[in-house]
This record gives C-alpha cells, sequence and structure tokens, in this order.
C-alpha cells in the first residue's frame, strides 16, 4: 500500500518521531546525544520552529515542535542529514542511520498541546532510562528538565508552556505535578497517530458518533477534531500550490552554476569535475548552500548535477554561506 505524502502546514504544532535502521541504536554515547542536541537548538534559534518537548530514547527520539519560517521536511532534513554524517564518522559506520522517513503527526493545539508535552518526556521513565521521577527531573536528555527548571536549555521555548501553570516556582511545581500524574496513565499509543478513532478517543465514541449519524472529517496525518483536519487540509493544498509556483519559477541548477562559476572566475567543468583546487571547492561548497537554503533543492537533485554523493552535498551546504558581498542570485 503506497504511503500517503507529508503534511507540512506552517505554523502548527507537530509530534514528530525518528527511529534507528532495524531499531538500530541511534544515541550510543553521550556525545551523540549532545550533537544531536546542539542541531534542535540551532533550528530554534534561526527561528526555524519553537520547541516545546523532546526526548532522545537510545534508538528514537520524539519531538515536539510549531513550525515558524521553514518547513518541517528542510528542517528535518537538516537536523536528520547532518546527525546521521557526523554519527557515521564518528562510529566508523556507513550507510542509513534512520529506519526510511520521519513519522510526523499535526496536532491540535488547543487539545492536545499538554498531554503531548507530559507524553514525550515520560517517554525517559517508561523506557527504563531513568527510574523515578527525581532522576528525570535533572536528565538532560529530555526538554523536561529545563521546564523544571534544573537544566538550562536557552532556545527551547519554556515561557509558553508554564504560563498554562502559573508564574514562577508555582507554575514549574504545578507543571511537575501535572507530569507525575501521567505516569499511572501508561503508553497512551492514542497520541502517537492521527485519524479518527484517536481523535474522538476509541471505538466507544466513533460508534456513537455512526449511530447519530453524524460524520466527523478525519486524517491518519491529524491528531484533531472534524474542523481542525479541514483547516489543515485546506492549508497544505494551498502551500502545496504556491510551493509548486515557486518551484517552476526558481533558477534552474545550470544556470547558477554559472553564475556561481563566474563570480569564482572558474569554468562550469570544473566545478562538476571533482577537483581539489580550494577556488573550485568554495564554488561547489556556495553552489550547495544556495541550491538547499535559498532555491529548495534536494540534496539529491544537486548531488546528480555535481556528480558527488547526497551526504557531501549536505557537508558542502554546511559550511558553504556565500559572503554577502558577492551576488548570485
Amino acid at each position: 500500500m503506497p504511503r500517503s505524502s507529508r503534511l507540512d502546514a506552517p505554523g502548527v504544532l507537530h509530534h514528530v518521531m525518528g527511529r534507528g535502521i532495524e531499531r538500530r541504536k541511534i544515541f550510543i554515547d553521550k556525545r551523540d546525544r549532545q550533537d544531536f542536541i546542539t542541531r534542535l537548538a540551532a533550528l530554534a534559534e534561526d527561528s526555524s520552529m519553537d520547541i516545546y518537548a523532546w526526548a532522545l530514547l537510545p534508538n528514537h527520539f520524539h519531538l515536539l515542535c510549531k513550525t515558524k519560517k521553514r518547513p518541517l521536511s528542510s528542517s528535518m532534513r537538516k537536523l536528520l542529514t547532518g546527525y546521521a554524517v557526523n554519527f557515521n564518522r564518528r562510529h566508523k559506520r556507513h550507510g542509513h542511520l534512520f529506519q526510511n522517513r520521519y513519522k510526523s503527526i499535526i496536532c491540535q493545539e488547543d487539545a492536545y498541546l499538554l498531554e503531548l508535552v507530559r507524553y514525550v518526556h515520560l517517554n525517559l521513565l517508561r523506557a527504563g532510562i531513568v527510574d523515578n521521577m527525581g532522576e528525570m527531573n535533572k536528565s538532560p536528555w529530555s526538554g523536561h528538565s529545563a521546564l523544571g527548571g534544573q537544566v538550562e536549555q536557552k532556545w527551547q521555548e519554556t515561557k509558553y508552556i508554564l504560563s498554562f501553570f502559573g508564574k514562577g516556582s508555582l507554575g514549574r511545581k504545578r507543571y511537575l505535578k501535572f507530569v507525575a500524574e501521567g505516569i499511572e496513565q501508561g503508553r497512551r499509543p492514542e497520541l502517537v497517530g492521527g485519524g479518527l478513532i484517536r481523535s474522538l478517543g476509541g471505538w466507544f465514541e466513533v460508534l456513537a458518533l455512526r449511530r447519530r449519524g453524524e460524520k466527523e472529517a478525519s486524517d491518519q496525518r491529524i491528531l484533531g477534531d472534524g474542523d481542525f483536519v479541514e483547516q489543515v487540509i485546506s492549508e497544505s493544498k494551498d502551500l502545496t500550490k504556491e510551493n509548486l509556483r515557486l518551484i517552476s519559477e526558481r533558477m534552474d541548477l545550470s544556470k547558477l552554476a554559472q553564475k556561481v562559476s563566474k563570480v569564482h572566475d572558474i569554468s562550469q567543468g570544473e566545478l562538476r569535475s571533482g577537483s581539489r583546487r580550494r577556488q573550485v571547492v568554495e564554488a561547489r561548497q556556495v553552489l550547495s548552500w544556495l541550491a538547499l537554503r535559498e532555491l529548495g533543492y534536494s540534496g539529491a537533485e544537486v548531488a546528480r548535477y555535481l556528480g558527488v554523493t547526497n551526504s557531501c552535498v549536505i557537508r558542502l551546504a554546511s559550511t558553504g554561506k556565500p559572503p554577502p558581498e558577492k551576488k548570485y542570485l
């Protein structure tokens, strides 16, 4: 059965989950986890997203965020590809690190925000990473310790979440109590997907709705009521149309290569030749950065054009921001 396309509506709450290929570990040591956190922080600091909750488990991660100026797909590509390249280098391995693509569920904020914050953070306790709430309050491997005031994460959006519980130390105490009360609720599978059953709270509610002859819009990619589902689908269609327009109007890679080559005083043949001459490498870095960051090309598209690997393009783009005095586009 073909997988459905991912929704990437802007300015909405996303519950994102990613697993290691064949359920293998994606975090082996402290350096791995810190590298991932540093990359998360960069996404928050450049206004790509607000990050409300996160948790790092040995073979998977959870992230609760609201997208801002950058599409979720672009942010996750930057986060996961960069992390995978570094992970493979550190641990002297090759190949894919993550299982297929990450899973993302769009969630209705007013109905699910606090429940999801609690659910995401309690993963540390449910997975046995910590033994009790005292240890979880101090653990640096989830956003809970920042909300509880034990670990400083300046990039994490804590004020908004704590505002639901009150001001100052009283608000933190109420938050900690709220999280602790969720322990007895168990794994809560209804919070890791979308669709009618999860959104309504179970089969009994669905059957009751059907008996009354009522219909409710639903989508497996969305956790929320019918009105919210319809709104997200409508906005997503509008965004898709706009993206298609932008793609049709964006500069062709060969045209971009022509401009970059001219600025760096090299030939287009040199740019695609694999030459390690400094001037050529710098031009290749700039082209990769502009194509991925400004024009929205995928790493695979740029890799095919340059005749290199996808991971090579990501590395080039990470260091290829063009100097402001030079004009390419």
